[in-house]
């Protein structure tokens, strides 16, 4: 299984470097903020043929072909382009994404950034490793000497915009600076220790699980935005379930909970 998550990342990679820089067309899904391309598609296409070919009998949930359900204790949560609008910019900040679970944990979680080949694989319990070599995240002693990402993405509830914009001023306030590739990227970068943390409000079971897991091995902590555990029902619901998620070192989080949200 480890293999076939890191052959699908690869797989995947290479066809989406076939298609980056180029003028892409794109439709919108369910906002202006939710796009997807061809490259989507395809690279969904190849990652679901592989998986279902070695492993017939797992779940899949990807964010482009929905719920396979198989009855499996295991399923693979797949997001196999994230950072559709980045890559649809030709802005090399995108990614694929590709999560194993056991029942309702994530055991395996991978990321592949295919323009810079780094390759991010966890297992639970036994670490992380950037491209086979293992580490661990470098921990910033508080937020005012971070650099921290904030993301959200399109909305017409003027209540959550509010809240929003609220959280941001108290970030300016808190941290050293912002930063914001809306993408896999930042997870990773916090994972690194590069950003302090990050703070998501709109994000998917794909494009979460997998970073969580690298995120914990390396040595930090997601949440909720709101403190609570993550806990993930992986059923036809889930699918269309938000996650408003914060991540970085555990000290992070608690500062983030006194000063910012």
């Amino acid at each position: 299984m480890k293999e076939t998550l890191t052959d699908a990342l690869r797989i995947a990679g290479e066809e989406l470097l076939k298609h980056f820089g180029r003028q892409i067309d794109y439709e919108e899904k369910e906002s202006q903020s939710s796009i997807v391309t061809q490259a989507d598609l395809k690279s969904d296409s190849l990652i679901v043929s592989l998986i279902s070919e070695r492993f017939p009998e797992h779940n899949i949930i990807s964010e482009e072909s929905g719920f396979s359900d198989r009855k499996s204790k295991y399923t693979w949560v797949i997001d196999p382009l994230d950072g559709t609008s980045n890559f649809a910019a030709s802005v090399p900040w995108f990614g694929v994404l590709i999560a194993l679970f056991e029942d309702r944990v994530p055991v395996l979680g991978g990321a592949y950034l295919p323009v810079t080949d780094k390759l991010y694989f966890a297992e639970k319990g036994k670490g992380v490793f950037l491209n086979g070599t293992p580490f661990k995240m470098k921990m910033y002693q508080s937020l005012r000497n971070s650099l921290f990402s904030f993301n959200v993405d399109f909305t017409d509830n003027d209540k959550v915009l509010n809240g929003s914009i609220a959280i941001y001023r108290n970030l300016v306030k808190s941290v050293r600076n912002i930063r914001c590739t809306n993408s896999l990227v930042d997870f990773l970068y916090v994972a690194e220790g590069k950003f302090g943390g990050v703070i998501n409000l709109f994000t998917r079971v794909w494009d979460i699980a997998a970073l969580g897991l690298i995120i914990s091995e390396a040595g930090g902590m997601m949440k909720y935005a709101n403190g609570e555990k993550i806990v993930f029902i992986l059923d036809e619901k889930i699918s269309t379930a938000n996650f408003p998620v914060m991540a970085g070192p555990e000290e992070i989080l608690k500062e983030l909970s006194i000063k910012v949200l």
